[in-house]
This record gives C-alpha cells, structure tokens and sequence, in this order.
C-alpha cells in the first residue's frame, strides 16, 4: 500500500506506537529508536524517494494520529494536554531530523559513488584502460554515443584545474546554457580542462575553447586551448585527447604563437618526430657546430627560428630578436660559417629550418641528443 505520494506505507510502520508511547510518558525517542529512524531515511532514498515527500508522510500521519493518541485523549486539562503536545512536538521533530539526516547520508554516498564511477570511466575512456564494447556500454550513461566518431579539446593553465574551479564552472554554465543535453562530456584531469564532444557537435569545442581563452571579466583564461581531431570508435576518444595533448606540448616546446590549437594544423611535427634517432642526427649534424660559437648555441638557433618566422625578412628578424640588422647579419655569416648551409639558399634554408624545429622539440642544446 502507498500514500498520496507514492512512498510505502511501510516506511511509517511503528510510528503509531513510538509516538503512542511518548505521549503517554513524555519522553524523547531514544538512540536506537532515532538510529533505526536514520536508516529508515538511507532505504527511502535508495528507493529513489525524495526527502519532501517522506518528511510530508510522518506530518501527516502525525496529524492523523494526533487526537487518538493517549496522552491527549487522557488529558485532565488544558495543561496537561499543552505540556504533551510540547512533549510530542519535540518527539516528532527529532524523528524527521533523524530520517532526515539518514536521507542525506545516502544522497552523499550515492554521489560520491556516481563521481567515483564517473571519474573511472573518465580514466577508462581518455586512455583506453577498458574493453571497448563495455565501455561503449557504459559511455550511455554519461551522454556519449561512442559508435559515434568524437573530438577532444583540452585547456591548460597557468594553475591546475579541479572541478570546482571559478574558469571551469563558468565554462560548464556557458555549455549547459547553450546546448543543454546534447552530447558532451566536461571534466578535468591531470590539472586540465577535458571536453568530449561528437563530431556533428563541432559548435561545442568551438564555444568551449573561447570561454576558456577569454572567459570574461574576473576569471583567468587558460594558456592555452589544443583541438583534437575526430575520430571513430570507442578508441576515438582517446586518440583524439592524445592529439591534444600533443599539440599542447609541441606549443610548449616551440612557444608557438595564438592561445588555440588545432591538431590538424600541427600534423606535420609528428611526422618530423616519427624518427627520432633520424632527428637527432640531423641537429647534430647540421646544429652541433654552432655550439663552437661564442655564447653558445642558442643565440644562433633562436637567430635561424626568428628569420624563419619573419620570413627572411631581415629587420623584422631583427626586431623580433631585439637586435640590430647589423648584428643579425653578423649572426647569418657565423650560421653558414659554421654548419656550411646558407640561409639563403632555398634548400639549406629548409635544412637549417627543419633542424632547428627538430632541437626545439627534442630540447638541444640544453638536453644532449
């Protein structure tokens, strides 16, 4: 049998009888008494019943009881039924506070399990520590269609980003505002900012990286924004976050320019880095012969990345460099000098280019090769 609200009729099994007892002696519920309660309150939220609806069945059944119970049916006065009214007045709100109590308790303990599992399937999902069937199972759960093809994109800040962090909040608000259920996934891990999206989603990752690169007034804006590219499967995912993550170190290493990303654009360094033993001789071969150089040889390196970027221009190298045009020619003639490529040759331009990307990345000259 159920109540007006839906909840069993079970849940106030008893109850006639405490409150029957402590009209008739005054007492308050005792410690067992108000732990049973407690309990009571943890199987009613198991059960998916709301804490409004339970606290609104013992009123009224409180009320029900209430002219039937014997301490106010036996009341020889009107003082004596006030002082067992108070009496019970106390009871009853020490029983809601009870079941109350035990309510929220599993309500806390559901939610730390769901973000335990939540977080575990996150882990499971961005390196692909599960079976692909399960996890396309339990991907449902979460919102994502993994027979789906899905991109990645990921935010880095100067600090470390946990959930309840002011840039993400606002970043989740904005999403959920805007495109409320549709299919995405926003967590952080490793002290970034992580949002998964499928690929008809685009619109997403799109919004998700300008409010993390500029997320308005009072909130500090990520470093840097890195876009993966989509891919299918339940391995999608993951490939795609690797992607980001390799753009955002690449970004690092070769302090590009623009706070976002786009894996696509950036293809061409893991080609360069397929080989890496291929590389290292390249930097030594073409680069090690700047270390003679006076001041060593980033000055050189850092002259060769600057004329590259300028577009060979010299004064803007120069001004890039915060040196003279007269100094950076200087440093041009000790570039050819000493490796025996000349920048202005096309192809040995290419080579000391290239060469000067691959000791970037791999961190020469301050790491040995």
């Amino acid at each position: 049998m159920q109540s007006d609200d839906g909840i069993p009729v079970d849940f106030v099994i008893g109850y006639a009888e405490l409150l029957g007892e402590i009209s008739a002696t005054g007492r308050l519920p005792r410690r067992a008494e108000l732990d049973a309660l407690a309990a009571l309150g943890e199987r009613a939220a198991e059960a998916g019943h709301g804490s409004r609806e339970l606290v609104g069945l013992y009123l009224r059944e409180t009320r029900r009881l209430w002219t039937s119970l014997p301490g106010i049916t036996r009341a020889a006065t009107v003082a004596d039924a006030a002082r067992t009214g108070d009496a019970l007045l106390a009871a009853v709100a020490s029983v809601i506070a009870a079941i109350g109590a035990g309510h929220e308790r599993a309500q806390r303990l559901a939610v730390r399990q769901e973000e335990a599992a939540r977080r575990e399937f996150i882990d499971d999902l961005l390196h692909g520590r599960s079976d692909l069937g399960r996890l396309a199972e339990r991907a449902e759960r979460f919102g994502l269609r993994l027979a789906r093809a899905h991109a990645v994109a990921v935010a880095a800040g100067t600090e470390a980003y946990d959930d309840v962090h002011p840039l993400v909040r606002r970043v989740e608000r904005e999403l959920s505002g805007r495109f409320g259920e549709r299919e995405l996934l926003l967590t952080t891990k490793d002290g970034r900012l992580v949002c998964v999206a499928g690929d008809s989603e685009q619109p997403i990752l799109d919004t998700f990286a300008k409010y993390a690169d500029r997320p308005g007034t009072g909130y500090q804006g990520a470093t840097r924004v890195a876009l993966g590219r989509s891919h299918p499967g339940a391995g999608g995912v993951m490939l795609s976050y690797e992607e980001a993550l390799g753009a955002l170190d690449l970004a690092e290493r070769l302090d590009l320019p623009g706070t976002v990303l786009n894996a696509l654009d950036l293809l061409v360094f893991p080609v360069l880095m397929r080989d890496r033993a291929a590389m290292a001789e390249l930097v030594r071969t073409a680069l090690g012969p700047l270390a003679q150089a006076r001041g060593g040889a980033l000055p050189l390196l850092e002259t060769i990345t600057a004329c590259a970027a300028a577009g060979y221009v010299n004064a803007e190298a120069a001004r890039r460099l915060r040196i003279s045009v007269r100094t950076l020619s200087y440093r041009l003639a000790r570039i050819r000098a000493l490796t025996g490529y000349d920048p202005a040759d096309a192809l040995q331009r290419y080579t000391l280019e290239t060469a000067a990307m691959g000791a970037r990345i791999l961190g020469w000259p301050g790491k040995p090769l």
